[in-house]
């Protein structure tokens, strides 16, 4: 048998702890008396984009352009005429179609596409206009009038394929010469709001209604004949698809009311991935299967959306491994400090505590303790020997504030507004403390310049339980939090105001976040009781779903930033909890193979 130095090239290194160690290698971790090796961790996720200037649903039903340079087009009811393009970052309105409707199939790219059929407000048709990248012009009508059609192709060689009206159900396909429609094969099975994605000469025809019992099939076409190929995992309707061909493709979203779910499709069987961020039925799709986008749709109930979101598949993801646990379980505790030096004070225990410890990077050590017993108060500071914890509970709100020099909490000015549940940012000299509840929830904002609270400007929503974090306090970030539900809202403060930048992709209260106003990472949270196991990181834009939690946890505290950040304590949905984890957002994991420990 070959030996693993035959293999690789070199020994089985001895090497103290993971300095040196790259990704794949193999090596004796003679500190711990244990082989380990070191991998990358890799995944897909939806991440969300900047909303359509209009909310739409029953716009264009095929892949018209790429996850950078997309185009979207007619849609709603009353049926309307808008075209927008998207740049990979924001859309910009341009001229419309010359007949406004809805359920229309849609083929081509961003600079040349096809709009085929669909239905205005009076009827279905068989209009076909083609854009040349600045203007529609009316071509040649399909030979048969529909709606709720699906395409696939460029907009000089392209298909539609079924007819979605739930009274005028067919499985009509047609090819398109560039010049004139001809009628071709139809499909196996006719069904309502079928999605359809790939070429000319090599498409899928994928799901459809009715709503009972929905249609899991799928059919594949080789340019000439329609053939059954694997189901969908779950049968759905309303739904979109991006893919390039038909050996691969992306179904999401769908029925009613809507739903996140989202398939892969790699030639031969379709595989259940990460969910859409916003549930949503009659959306549209572009790109292909490793690049993709969903835009806008029908969140039933709520109405149309104007929500983008971008897929990534098979990209580098940050991951979480097991710190020390806290020596005292407890939430609602405030943290502050980095990854590998960090501060946990105060919290539920289930009694308030006034309990401190410092961790070193492997476990935790108590230290002094704070003047006033508490929970729930806001936390500012950067490391973990300097630190301030203002306001909280202790059976009722108060204005308490202290600071950690590291070695002792010195009481220093109060909070000008007692309140518990509130948020900090920023460091021990330089802090923001916003949102809470008094006796009801507030939006109000103050600012530490290292001696006194100045009240200033309050964030848009007034929330508790949100999560926050910043660099000083000019520059901080609001998530979430809990109105009368759990919320998804983001603010972000610049020094004079508040204001409101794009959503996290999960509603939640309770959460903790690490970092700065442009690069962060929020953690965990509830909705409104159940602990949730979500991190997202933020870039400044957008928000993009990272990998979960290893324990799922509400009401912890942080330390660090967005790339090495630190969660520890918090509930776990039965009991507090004394767990520590560390998040690498590079996503190397190390895994331990085998012990020579007893």
């Amino acid at each position: 048998m070959a030996t693993y130095k035959e293999k690789v090239g070199t020994a089985v290194q001895n090497i103290a702890g993971e300095d040196g160690v790259v990704t794949g290698q193999l090596w004796y971790d003679s500190s711990d008396s244990e082989f380990k090796y070191k991998y990358q961790a890799y995944g897909s996720a939806w991440s969300t984009g900047n909303s359509m200037n209009t909310a739409r649903s029953q716009a264009n039903n095929g892949s018209a352009g790429t996850q950078t340079a997309a185009i979207i087009y007619g849609g709603n009811d009353p049926a309307i005429a808008d075209t927008e393009l998207y740049d990979g970052t924001s859309w910009t309105e341009v001229n419309n179609l010359n007949t406004a409707r809805r359920g229309i199939a849609g083929a081509g790219i961003q600079t040349a596409s096809l709009a085929a059929g669909g239905s205005t407000a009076t009827a279905d048709v068989a209009i076909v206009e083609s854009w040349n990248g600045t203007n529609w012009t009316e071509v040649n009508d399909l030979n048969t009038a529909g709606a709720f059609i699906g395409g696939a192709g460029t907009n000089t060689a392209s298909i539609v394929a079924g007819d979605g009206q739930p009274s005028k159900r067919s499985n009509k396909t047609e090819s398109w010469n560039g010049t004139n429609w001809t009628e071709v094969n139809d499909q196996n099975t006719i069904r309502r709001e079928a999605a359809v994605n790939g070429t000319q000469t090599s498409a899928l025809f994928i799901g459809g209604g009715p709503a009972a019992p929905l249609r899991p099939f799928t059919e594949l076409w080789n340019g000439t004949n329609w053939t059954d190929v694997a189901d969908l995992n779950t049968g759905r309707f309303a739904a979109a698809a991006s893919g390039a061909d038909n050996t691969s493709a992306l179904f999401f979203g769908g029925n009613s009311p809507g739903i996140a779910l989202t398939e892969s499709w790699n030639g031969s069987i379709w595989t259940v991935t990460t969910d859409l961020n916003t549930s949503r039925r009659s959306l549209s799709g572009a790109g292909t299967n490793t690049v993709g986008l969903a835009s806008g749709g029908n969140l039933d109930p709520g109405g149309n959306t104007g929500a983008t979101e971008e897929w990534n598949a098979g990209i580098n993801l940050g991951a979480w491994y097991t710190g020390g646990n806290l020596n005292d379980t407890r939430q609602s505790l405030g943290g502050a400090g980095t990854q590998t030096a960090a501060l946990a004070y105060g919290g539920d225990s289930p009694a308030d505590t006034a309990n401190t410890e410092n961790y070193n990077g492997t476990s935790w050590s108590e230290v002094n303790n704070l003047n006033t017993a508490r929970g729930a108060g806001g936390s500012g500071g950067t490391t973990n020997t300097a630190a301030l914890y203002f306001g909280g509970y202790t059976g009722s709100n108060v204005t308490s504030n202290e600071l950690w020099n590291g070695y002792v909490w010195t009481e220093v000015n109060d909070l000008n507004t007692a309140r518990r549940v509130i948020k900090g940012a920023g460091t021990s000299t330089s802090a923001l403390g916003f949102s809470g509840y008094t006796t009801a929830n507030v939006a109000l904002n103050e600012s530490w310049n290292g001696s006194n609270w100045t009240e200033v400007g309050d964030l848009n929503t007034a929330r508790r339980s949100v999560g926050g974090c910043g660099a000083s306090n000019t520059s901080a970030l609001c998530a979430g939090g809990y109105t009368t539900t759990s919320v998804a809202n983001v603010e972000s403060w610049n020094g004079s105001a508040w204001t409101e930048v794009n959503d996290m992709n999960k509603g939640r209260a309770s959460l903790t976040m690490a970092g700065i106003a442009t690069a962060s990472i929020a953690m965990g949270g509830s909705d409104p009781d159940s602990n949730m196991p979500f991190t997202e990181t933020w870039n400044g834009t957008n928000w993009t779903n990272e990998s979960n939690l290893n324990s799922p946890r509400y009401g912890g505290a942080r330390g660090g930033s967005s790339t090495a950040a630190l969660f520890f304590g918090g509930h776990d949905g039965t009991t507090q909890s004394a767990a520590t984890e560390a998040w690498d957002g590079t996503g190397f994991i190390t895994k331990t193979i085998t012990t020579t420990t007893e």
